[in-house]
């Protein structure tokens, strides 16, 4: 691994002077000798209900030194507010893959499904079966008593894995795009994992805060981590606006606090995070 860059669409504009597209210009930490590998997923969002929920999250023109991140919606969505995490992963890493599927590789837009999984071969196999973390980055979602999505995996192999991007219930996701890191699942200083809200409490237990304190289990740091995390899965009434916050405090060599939180009338039944912390 290399670094972690954050950015907000508030680093541009308030969130209440919404625009469709944000974005802004990076430096990373340090200059690379060629273009690092970069993979973004997407850790909170303010969007106005009553529309389609439509939000995308991408990086472009990176060299080696800076890269562009971009937070955009269209149509007659508004999105008040975005964040991402991005993943540098060094050139001379190559036993970290990275990439990304969505939806329309599998089918248009204007044929929806409530399931949507295609096989993922790496393209170059692992010695083991790795760690493979999968989050969102894009997903465009329809009429529904709910925004409901969700990216996982199955059947992790040491050749590849199958990606799923789901929806249930009345949502309609028209879209998705789901990023994915796999990296071997023996590598020195780096610990990654999943988590839900409800590891704490049932989805229909509706709260504004929740939390929990996990430990690095046979991982040492030498330092305290650095940590790479975004949403894997949300599942939020649409009576009113979509906001949800996903972050981590409290890390230490030993571990961390993770956050999935959402404010004001937001109504959130569920929410997932996809995490990596290391040296």
């Amino acid at each position: 691994m290399s670094a972690v860059s954050y950015f907000n669409t508030q680093e541009v504009h308030l969130w209440n002077n919404p625009q469709q597209q944000t974005s802004k210009t990076l430096n990373y930490p340090q200059t690379y000798v060629a273009p690092p590998r970069l993979v973004v997923g997407l850790n909170s969002l303010d969007m106005q209900s009553g529309t389609n929920l439509r939000v995308r999250a991408y990086d472009d023109g990176a060299d080696s030194a800076k890269y562009t991140a971009h937070i955009d919606t269209w149509a007659d969505t508004t999105l008040y507010s975005g964040s991402i995490d991005s993943l540098i992963v060094k050139p001379a890493n190559l036993d970290i893959l990275t990439g990304q599927f969505s939806t329309e590789e599998d089918h248009p837009w204007n044929e929806p499904k409530l399931q949507t999984s295609r096989r993922i071969n790496f393209e170059r196999p692992f010695v083991t079966p790795p760690v493979v973390l999968v989050f969102l980055k894009s997903f465009d979602t329809g009429s529904g008593t709910s925004t409901r999505v969700r990216a996982y995996t199955s059947d992790v192999d040491a050749k590849g894995f199958t990606i799923h991007i789901d929806t249930w219930s009345d949502t309609i996701l028209y879209s998705a795009i789901a990023g994915w890191v796999a990296y071997p699942e023996d590598k020195d200083y780096i610990y990654g994992g999943t988590a839900s809200t409800m590891d704490v409490r049932p989805w229909q237990d509706a709260q504004a805060q929740t939390h929990k304190d996990i430990s690095f289990q046979r991982v040492s740091f030498w330092k305290k981590p650095t940590v790479f995390l975004a949403l894997n899965s949300i599942d939020i009434s649409t009576e009113a606006n979509l906001r949800v916050r996903a972050y981590v405090d409290n890390v230490t060599t030993g571990g961390l606090t993770w956050h999935i939180d959402s404010w004001a009338d937001t109504k959130l039944w569920s929410g997932g995070i996809s995490y990596i912390a290391f040296n």
